[in-house]
Order: structure tokens, then C-alpha cells, then sequence
């Protein structure tokens, strides 16, 4: 009877422990955004790759379907609450509502007065003061004015239409027990790109990043709003989960795990040279997938 007790005692400890293991395999998981997370005793090879996608190429237009835009997806989201956005892609510093939005405004640069209005006597117009009497002061002369502080120039919002970059980070996985290869995707960001007028400092400013498995729920959640239009069948448009899932996207690799954490660009020195880079990085990855089935 006590050795049957003590058996008894023993397989619930088991079942325990491993329940706590799964819990915190899943927990893990869900932390760095992965959807569908692979085991790590599945995994016979991991590459962290970050890519590229470029809403106005012709592949990547059903993402950007007019008032349908995955940017806005994401951005009306955020304003609802209904998506928590992050400082990086390391998913581990949270964004508020305020902070997000303030990385999606832009101030005006004010045009102010050229050389020849300056030389001509004017000044710059800090308010609507034009009649209004100057204040006097006790022996009834006029007192000077106390400078104004300058009017801030007005802040704007970028549209979605403008947020046309984003950035995705995923690991490519060799699965030993299915015998292929996986895009286990962590993390997608939106990018206020380079090349938008508005972006007067010429770099790429991010605005925010998401967990794939948040936006996974929420394109669900909206299948009304998150959709992937089909240019040739209006009766078959997919949700955008669908979509990252099918992989109907294209993107080129722009960094892949090094030491020094550089982009592509900076490792070969120069935007050209990173493209190059970026097809090599493309082509060695299926090569390398292939060679595990030739032995």
C-alpha cells in the first residue's frame, strides 16, 4: 500500500513538473511574439533575419488598398487601445498612446523672412498685435515690450498612406521533426520612410513595434478592416493574417544575426552593395535548406 502511494505521489509530482514546463515554454513564447513557436528541442537550425517591405511595390499593393491600408490597421488599433506598441523590436519596452502618436506627427518647418524682407526692415510676426497700443509706463512713456516667445511651428500627423515602410523580424528554423524549414516571424515595425518629403532628417524614424501574435489577434478580430485585397477576385479577398501566413508579400533582407548587430548596408559599405548583399544572404539560406536534403 505505501509503495503504492509513494507511486501515486511520484506521477503527480511528474505531471506537475511537466505541466510547469509547458506553462513556461508558452509563456517564453508568447513573450517574443511568436505565433506559432517551434519547440527548442525541435530546433536543428535558427538564422534571425530582419526584412524589408515596400508597400508601393506592385506584389505588396493588396497590403495597401485605398482606405484598407495595413498601416492604418495598425494605427487605428493603437488609438482603440486594442494594441500594445513597442519602443523596439526587442518587444520589451512598452509605447504609450501619447508616445506613439507623438512619433507619428511632424512639425512644419516655418519658412520665416528671407534675406532681402530682413534687410528691408521686417520683422518676424509673433502675434496678432497689429493696433494694439503700447504699454505705458509711470511717467506715461512708452515701456518696452517683453520679447515673445516664437510661436511653435504646427504639428501634423503623418497619414497612413504616408507610413509605406515596414520592418519585420523573423527567425528562419529548420525543424528536425518536420524536416523543413520555418518563418517563425517575431516582430513587424512601422517605418516613417527616407524618402517622405515630411521626413526632413533623411533616415527611416521608427514609429513603433508589434508582436506578430498581437497583430495576428487583432487582424482576426477586424476581418472587416484587415484585409488583403485580391486584385483579380473580389469574392476571395484574405485576411492579412492569412497573408504573413501564405507569405503573398515581398521583402528583401536587410540584416541577418551578426556580432556587430549591423545592416547589410553597413557591412558591405553602401546601399548598392547591400542589395547585392541582401540576394547573396537570400540564395544561401536556400541553398543551405537544400543541402540538408542532399545528405
Amino acid at each position: 500500500m505505501n509503495k503504492f502511494l509513494s507511486f501515486a505521489a511520484l506521477t503527480a509530482g511528474l505531471t506537475l513538473s511537466v505541466a510547469a514546463s509547458a506553462q513556461e515554454q508558452a509563456t517564453t513564447a508568447s513573450s517574443n511574439g511568436s505565433y506559432r513557436p517551434i519547440p527548442n528541442s525541435d530546433i536543428m537550425f535558427r538564422k534571425t533575419i530582419w526584412r524589408a517591405i515596400d508597400l508601393r511595390e506592385k506584389q505588396n499593393k493588396p497590403m495597401f488598398a485605398e482606405q484598407k491600408e495595413i498601416s492604418r490597421v495598425i494605427i487605428d488599433a493603437v488609438k482603440r487601445g486594442e494594441l500594445q506598441a513597442y519602443r523596439s523590436d526587442s518587444l520589451t519596452t512598452t509605447l504609450s498612446s501619447k508616445e506613439f502618436l507623438g512619433n507619428m506627427s511632424y512639425a512644419e518647418a516655418s519658412a520665416g523672412l528671407s534675406d532681402e524682407e530682413k534687410a528691408a526692415g521686417f520683422t518676424e510676426d509673433t502675434g496678432d498685435d497689429w493696433g494694439t497700443p503700447a504699454p505705458r509706463g509711470r511717467n506715461g512713456r512708452a515701456a518696452a515690450a517683453a520679447p515673445k516667445k516664437p510661436a511653435a511651428p504646427p504639428s501634423y500627423e503623418y497619414r497612413p498612406k504616408d507610413i509605406y515602410q515596414l520592418e519585420m523580424k523573423e527567425d528562419m528554423i529548420f525543424d528536425k521533426k518536420r524536416s523543413r524549414m520555418y518563418h517563425d516571424i517575431k516582430s513587424i515595425g512601422l517605418l516613417v520612410p527616407s524618402t517622405l518629403g515630411s521626413n526632413t532628417s533623411g533616415i527611416e524614424k521608427p514609429i513603433g513595434y508589434f508582436k506578430y501574435s498581437d497583430l495576428v489577434r487583432m487582424f482576426r478580430a477586424n476581418p472587416d478592416k484587415a484585409i488583403w485585397f485580391n486584385p483579380q477576385n473580389d469574392a476571395q479577398h484574405k485576411n492579412l493574417a492569412d497573408a504573413f501566413e501564405l507569405w503573398l508579400f515581398n521583402s528583401y533582407i536587410v540584416k541577418v544575426s551578426n556580432p556587430n548587430d549591423s545592416r547589410l548596408d553597413e557591412i558591405y559599405g553602401g546601399q548598392q552593395q547591400g542589395i547585392l548583399a541582401s540576394q547573396q544572404a537570400a540564395a544561401d539560406l536556400i541553398e543551405y535548406e537544400y543541402n540538408l536534403w542532399s545528405f
